[in-house]
């Protein structure tokens, strides 16, 4: 097996586990109440599972200096994170976990496409090729089938 599938099976793995998150979080929006309110539980049980993995891998905790070098926003992705997990607790009881996870997927893709193309936030260049958009076209056309509801 070489890297580059190794990387595709992590990606294709972590994917697979959030209609799991996104069932479990909705689920417990029933006996908590508020999607805020799961979410925090959420990232409460995450941040003591990535410390417990931490310190059975004996990850050293970062450098002070490495941290001050950072800029204010690039701690935005753990509110990032908050918000797509609100989302989908708030959104799934009513439509459905296929078409919650479906429209984040397609927004991910349009916003990756975006994001690979220009090499924002330090991404490397991939240009958004036309096969690379009608990829993208054709998950937004399978989200709009599994939007797509008969009366």
């Amino acid at each position: 097996m070489n890297e580059r599938t190794i990387y595709l099976l992590a990606a294709l793995a972590g994917g697979a586990v959030l209609p799991v998150q996104v069932a479990l979080n909705t689920l417990l929006r029933r006996y908590v109440g508020e999607p805020m309110q799961v979410t925090f539980i959420s990232y409460l049980a995450g941040a003591l599972a990535s410390l417990a993995i931490c310190f059975v891998a004996r990850y050293p905790l970062p450098a002070a200096a490495a941290l001050t070098q950072t800029s204010w926003w690039m701690w935005i992705g753990g509110c990032l994170g908050t918000f797509y997990v609100w989302s989908t607790i708030f959104a799934t009881p009513k439509i459905g976990a296929a078409l919650a996870l479906a429209l984040t997927i397609a927004g991910q893709m349009i916003a990756a496409l975006f994001l690979d193309h220009y090499g924002a936030i330090g991404l490397t260049r991939y240009a958004a090729s036309p096969t690379r958009i009608a990829g993208v076209v054709l998950v937004v056309l399978g989200v709009s089938l599994v939007a797509y509801v008969r009366r």
